[in-house]
């Protein structure tokens, strides 16, 4: 087995096996009507028929709403865990996880106290009449967040977190890894498993379906199905008024995910992308990833961070507030290692699409077409002489059939030098413009004039042209006169022609020698 030399190579021959597929979703469950002063106002004073609207509203909610969620981990018993400072809450799931023997169901629920949003209620003077009335307003407070670690048999593990204090926003957590093992499982496939993805898979065309078809309708329908099942802040009465849970993009990760034949084509390839694309976080190369202009006004840091993570490398590339990375993705009793490249979108708003769930489509092309052309960029900036050697080949010989010679050779401009001479010209151009010195106009006419015929073979005349029979003399087959030509010279401007005359022959004895 020979040793890749490239990115091209090895992306082309030493992969076997890929997939694109969503990773992880951190969804918004919010009520649109209840995220602004005067939709607060309205839920309590219209819709439940308070005479006013007062945080002091909100306490028997609030208390009813945690009475509830303790209750049910005592009811289920469900581990109420307290989170601490510094603790990593995947950690503990795992932990958990070894317990738990459902199919689905509550692992554990955690508790950690955090700041949010809230409304509180100030006391304002009317300047007309001296009343004091309360307002609404926007706020921050710390309260108590409650983590609901599930098991889904659809979704696999996900995570609910739940405000205890209104208008109880939540946040959704997923994974469209686990969510296609969960649906090969139940399909019957078998499937090699990766930290986080596969490495192989008995029906590889069956499993990129299954992770396209994930959607936004399978997510709100994971929500819609958890939420009946756990305690509720709102009362039925409320969600029939309208004020239902909606889901937003918080963050979303796209991943292309390469498993390589052995651990050495993957060590080449991130030496290769590591060692040839330290530039490729400055502008005019992230434009090129993510298809989008770059002026000066584009918010952001545009860099190239390199971070190692004990012996292995990951590139990472920021745009606005969105980035992309590549990293290793390996097991440890798995012999083949997996190349995985990832887009993680924190603000929709930087490719001008909407937060709405519904946009999920839109968004997903974004994230895949950026894998894509970054890994594209990278073969390409990769070896120039890839390049040379194929615009060589193209210009070169050609046999057909084994028994046909056909040659394109007089096909001449891919020749070195050919290009060097073109090169040449715009220099030429510039010394004659700017130098004020005879001998070195002078030396540049000889410089051109000595690529042009060091070589005849590299650029022949051209043949006589045949004579035509409407001339007055078929004889002469030379170009006519031209006021502007000199004899067998160059095509010049009269003021050109004669000021590089002067300075060439007239002023400068030496040169013309």
């Amino acid at each position: 087995m020979s040793v890749p030399r490239n990115i091209a190579e090895i992306i082309q021959h030493h992969v076997t096996f890929e997939l694109e597929c969503i990773d992880r979703m951190y969804l918004n469950v919010y009520v649109p009507a209840l995220q602004c002063e005067s939709g607060v106002a309205g839920f309590f004073r219209r819709h439940r028929g308070y005479p006013f609207a007062s945080s002091a509203l909100m306490d028997p909610m609030t208390k009813s709403f945690v009475a509830a969620t303790e209750q049910f981990a005592k009811d289920h018993q469900v581990p109420l865990i307290p989170f601490h400072k510094g603790q990593r809450k995947d950690d503990v799931m795992k932990e958990q996880m070894r317990h738990f023997n459902k199919p689905e169901g509550v692992v554990f629920i955690g508790k950690a106290q955090e700041k949010a949003p809230v409304f509180r209620t100030e006391r304002r003077r009317n300047p007309e009449t001296g009343q004091r009335y309360p307002w609404i307003v926007r706020s921050t407070a710390m309260v108590n967040q409650y983590y609901w670690y599930c098991l889904d048999r659809d979704f696999g593990p996900f995570f609910l977190k739940f405000c205890s204090y209104f208008p109880y926003n939540a946040k959704l957590c997923l994974n469209g890894h686990e969510y296609a093992k969960c649906q090969l499982r139940q399909q019957g496939i078998d499937y090699r498993a990766l930290d986080n993805g596969f490495v192989s898979c008995a029906d590889p065309v069956r499993l990129q379906t299954i992770c396209d078809q994930m959607g936004s309708e399978q997510m709100d329908g994971l929500l819609r199905r958890w939420l009946a099942r756990l305690p509720h802040p709102y009362t039925a009465e409320d969600r029939q008024a309208g004020y239902r849970y909606e889901l937003s993009i918080l963050q979303a990760e796209f991943s292309l995910t390469q498993i390589l034949d052995r651990p050495l084509s993957g060590r080449i390839l991130f030496e290769e992308i590591i060692r040839e694309n330290l530039d490729i976080g400055r502008p005019d190369m992230v434009q090129l990833v993510f298809d989008r202009g770059v002026t000066k006004k584009t918010p952001g840091r545009f860099r190239t961070r390199v971070l190692t993570e004990g012996v292995i490398p990951s590139l990472h590339v920021d745009y606005k507030n969105s980035r992309i990375k590549q990293y290793f993705k390996r097991v440890p009793d798995v012999v083949e290692v997996g190349a995985r490249t990832e887009t993680t979108i924190n603000n929709t708003r930087d490719f001008y699409i909407g937060k709405r769930l519904c946009n999920l489509p839109a968004l997903r092309q974004v994230g895949f077409q950026a894998n894509r052309r970054l890994l594209e960029v990278e073969r390409l900036s990769h070896d120039c002489a890839v390049g040379e050697e194929a615009l060589q080949q193209l210009n070169g010989p050609v046999e057909v059939n084994w028994t046909t010679h056909f040659s394109v050779a007089h096909h001449r401009c891919a020749r070195a030098r050919v290009i060097a001479p073109a090169g040449l010209v715009p220099s030429a151009a510039l010394w004659f413009r700017q130098s004020r010195s005879p001998r070195a106009a002078c030396g540049a006419h000889r410089a051109i004039a000595h690529h042009y015929h060091s070589r005849p073979d590299d650029l022949r005349p051209a043949t006589a042209p045949l004579a035509r029979h409407d001339r007055e003399n078929p004889q002469d087959s030379s170009l006519s006169s031209h006021p502007l030509r000199s004899e067998g010279g160059p095509f010049l401007h009269p003021h050109a022609r004669s000021s590089l005359s002067a300075r060439c022959l007239g002023s400068v004895g030496p040169c013309a020698s």
